[in-house]
């Protein structure tokens, strides 16, 4: 499984799905990543989107 496909997926199931799989610092890794992808310059606009229903998706899951 490619979990950047998974929590890229626009597939809120999926994403949940996924970003609980992983461990605790793992989880501090992604979200700190898919922030990067909505606040940075150089991302490509279909990017952007996965990001932010990825971070919406995983809003209520904690880290821990």
């Amino acid at each position: 499984m490619d979990i950047w496909s998974e929590i890229l997926s626009r597939e809120p199931q999926r994403i949940r799905r996924t970003f609980q799989r992983l461990n605790s610092e793992e989880k501090i890794t992604v979200r700190a990543h898919l922030i990067r992808m909505t606040t940075e310059d150089g991302w490509h606009e279909a990017q952007i989107a996965s990001a932010q229903i990825a971070l919406e998706a995983i809003k209520d899951v904690p880290d821990l």
